[in-house]
């Protein structure tokens, strides 16, 4: 929306580096108080590696609706720009099925840097935050010309619903599962079960209080 508001001001690569960046700094300014999940599929992903309770994820889902579309209509109100421009949609010659395999793909890869760097002996405690902030903008670098790399229900419903036009929502909603269910299938091939103390904290942060499996960590 910004880089439509000014026009060459705004490269790709810094639209999609720009991301990675706020989701660093949120993860270390939220993730002790409430494991800063931002994306749905995040929080499914959790409670799915028996992590997160899945009592809390509705609540979470709610939120993480809200706020993007509380920041579509901030941009919209602040630069008068369609939120259309901020959200994703396949790109011309690729089909939505194209997209859908991106969007997987894309969110597999962020969901296995997520729980690798939230999970036993690999926890790398507050560096975390710098793994999932790269892995975000290294992925809009190579997959944001297909389906604009979103990885994130709640990030493409917000302008979705600000600027009304909801085409092809459902890669953004589907691929995103899809790929949630392969890493975290993949994590229980690669470490076994989930819910030990260090994944569940990471999770869950200072709102922490079920940990299944608790390890010595």
């Amino acid at each position: 929306m910004m880089g439509q508001a000014f026009p060459g001001t705004i490269s790709r690569t810094a639209a999609v580096v720009a991301p990675g960046l706020m989701v660093l700094g949120i993860i270390l300014f939220m993730g002790k108080v409430s494991g800063a999940h931002l994306n749905p599929a995040v929080s499914i992903a959790f409670s799915l590696r028996g992590d997160f309770p899945w009592r809390r994820v509705p609540g979470y889902i709610v939120v993480q609706l809200v706020g993007a579309t509380l920041a579509a209509l901030f941009l919209r109100w602040v630069i008068h720009v369609s939120a259309t421009y901020g959200s994703n949609y396949p790109a011309p010659h690729f089909s939505a099925w194209d997209a859908f395999l991106m969007e997987a793909v894309l969110t597999f890869g962020l969901v296995s840097v997520i729980l690798g760097t939230a999970s036993g002996a690999q926890n790398i405690g507050i560096f975390g935050a710098v793994g999932v902030g790269a892995y975000i903008a290294l992925a809009g670098l190579w997959g944001s010309p297909i389906s604009g790399a979103s990885m994130n229900p709640a990030r493409t419903f917000g302008p979705d619903l600000v600027g009304n036009k909801f085409t092809s929502y459902w890669v953004y909603v589907a691929g995103p599962l899809v790929g949630v269910a392969l890493a975290v299938g993949t994590a229980f091939v690669l470490r076994g079960a989930g819910g030990g103390r260090s994944g569940s904290a990471a999770a869950q942060g200072a709102l922490q209080t079920e940990v299944k499996h608790p390890d010595k960590e």
